[in-house]
């Protein structure tokens, strides 16, 4: 197992310099002088010189790769404009907001859409399949911002259960939780639909398989059947959603912390475009782009937990 990790470990190395060097790619063909964005069109040449140098877009592309890569190497990603701060000051402020986020969206979505989409399967085409399907369809209808503001309408504003803008004002864990509820249910619901339907289609099979109907001839119970020996086998399906749509809640964490004016990542995105600040948002691309292969690793680690024969491979 050892090894299996460390052979992940390797092989996200030129993963990350290949998305890393996409990000480079990305920011210097967009069209237009990125002085001008940052400065305006009324600025002088002179001034726009000064900003070139000091961002080191005078320099050949090839000597202003070697020096991206390098400071990405030293963990200097960059100093922001507006604020001159180290962009990694700014991200570690907001970062514990976004993981925190994420991660229970992803709670929310194991937890609610493997006994959803087991419940499913073992009452096929009954009353729980049909409300399994409805819950499934509409995670995946509907975008980030109209689930957000509908929950805000319901839960803030007509009951007032939750607070309306979710930024924590004590720090207390019960001020935590509660500005992290609505958000994270949100968040959490696209990935409940994706998690409830592959769980359904893989425990329909599993249920069809050999060995299943073995362990029932044994005289096994029905809940050690399906718990034990048919969703063991789904597992890996399930795992590879849940590491394929990390990226996608990355960027619907974007909407739901606007919508639910809470800080992160994705606030902070959306700070550095109104601001023209084109260092920060570069910094904020490599963080992004760090947290996916970061997520797609897990889930090559968390293939050889769940089925060793990954790991002997």
């Amino acid at each position: 197992m050892l090894q299996f990790i460390l052979k992940r470990l390797l092989l996200a190395v030129p993963t990350l310099v290949a998305v890393l060097t996409v990000v480079f790619v990305l920011v210097r063909v967009v069209p237009g002088d990125p002085t001008i964005v940052i400065l305006g069109d009324q600025a002088s040449e002179s001034a726009r010189a000064d900003l070139r140098g000091k961002l080191g877009l005078d320099k050949p592309i090839v000597v202003q790769y070697l020096a991206f890569m390098g400071q990405i190497a030293t963990g200097d990603i960059g100093r922001s404009l507006t604020t001159n701060r180290p962009v990694l000051e700014d991200v570690a402020h907001v970062l514990p907001y976004t993981i925190e986020l994420t991660l229970a969206a992803v709670a929310i979505g194991v937890g609610v859409g493997v006994p959803l989409g087991v419940m499913a399967a073992r009452r096929r085409d009954g009353v729980a399949d049909w409300l399994a399907r409805i819950v499934s369809l509409a995670g995946v209808s509907f975008p980030a911002f109209v689930s957000g503001i509908l929950l805000l309408i319901a839960f803030a504003v007509q009951l007032r259960w939750f607070p309306v803008i979710s930024t924590p004002r004590t720090g207390g864990l019960l001020d935590r939780l509660g500005a992290l509820v609505l958000p994270a249910l949100n968040l959490g619901l696209l990935m409940v639909a994706y998690v409830t339907r592959v769980t359904r289609s893989g425990m329909l099979k599993a249920l069809g398989e050999d060995y299943v109907r073995t362990a029932r001839a044994k005289g096994m119970p029905a809940r050690v059947v399906v718990w034990r020996h048919a969703l063991r086998n789904v597992l890996v399906p399930v795992v590879t959603v849940v590491g394929l749509y990390l990226g996608v809640l990355i960027g619907n964490a974007v909407l739901t912390e606007i919508v639910f004016n809470r800080p992160g990542l994705g606030k902070l995105i959306v700070t550095a475009l109104t601001q023209r600040d084109y260092s920060l948002l570069q910094g904020l691309m490599v963080v992004s782009a760090f947290a996916i292969v970061v997520a797609n690793v897990l889930t090559d680690i968390a293939y050889g937990l769940v089925d060793p024969r990954v790991s002997a491979q």
